[in-house]
């Protein structure tokens, strides 16, 4: 794939180049053993139906619009790779604010506070099931005032595929706090989303060159089938 791709139109060739001449971008790889993490896919952030983003907003302030029901899509296909392995999937998600809880995000994005109760239920094509992880969240990072680190300390995570948005909100936030405990991020381009397509692009950019590993749907299904087969593969270590 053409990392260049990803960000044309946004990030010239001047960019790159000062990044690249730093020794920024070098890609980390995955481990063996991932958890995806689904992040804020719920009707609030895409509408119940797709729509152009200021036919969307009417529905739902916080929805991103048609860009986000087409990342939809292709967390379906990560998430059926996922579940094929038997690699554990966790949800981190946007709880319900109240007035006395918003705290500053509340006053920076008012709109947050109107979002009916339907808005904050997953959607439906890429739902969490039984066994999955919910993780319910007051802020942008899926770390921050969660247990989800214990949860993949306890599952024997290494690398993280983080899905979801928004691609510079709540994605980014959480690709950073990952990198920050030292896990190997990987983030599907395709698979996160944004109201903006320049914000989203700049972001994937900024991500790519310090934090994680920016790849499209296809490689990250393929990284997942790959580190199903080399966990299939290792061997089973006798007990002592």
């Amino acid at each position: 794939m053409d990392r260049s791709a990803i960000w044309q139109g946004v990030i010239t060739a001047d960019d790159e180049a000062r990044y690249a001449a730093a020794g920024f971008g070098q890609p980390v790889g995955a481990g063996r053993r991932p958890a995806l993490l689904v992040i804020d896919v719920q009707y609030r952030t895409v509408g119940t139906r797709p729509a152009p983003f200021f036919e969307a907003v009417k529905e739902f302030p916080t929805s991103c619009g048609a860009a986000g029901w087409a990342a939809v899509d292709n967390i379906g296909h990560v998430l059926r790779a996922f579940r094929q392995a038997g690699f554990p999937v966790l949800y981190p998600h946007v709880a319900p604010k109240l007035r006395t809880d918003a705290g500053r995000l509340g006053s920076k994005i008012p709109g947050i506070m109107d979002v009916p109760e339907a808005g904050y239920r997953f959607v439906e094509d890429v739902a969490p099931i039984e066994g999955d992880v919910l993780l319910p969240k007051k802020h942008p990072s899926a770390f921050f005032g969660t247990p989800l680190v214990s949860h993949l300390v306890d599952l024997g995570i290494d690398t993280l595929v983080i899905t979801g948005c928004t691609t510079s909100g709540c994605v980014r936030a959480s690709a950073v706090d990952a990198f920050a405990y030292n896990f190997r991020v990987v983030i599907p381009h395709d698979a996160v989303y944004d109201r903006s397509q320049t914000v989203h692009k700049v972001n994937l950019f900024d991500l790519a060159q310090k934090y994680a590993d920016v790849v499209d749907t296809a490689e990250a299904v393929d990284l997942v089938h790959a580190m199903a087969g080399a966990s299939a593969a290792a061997p089973v270590r006798e007990q002592q």
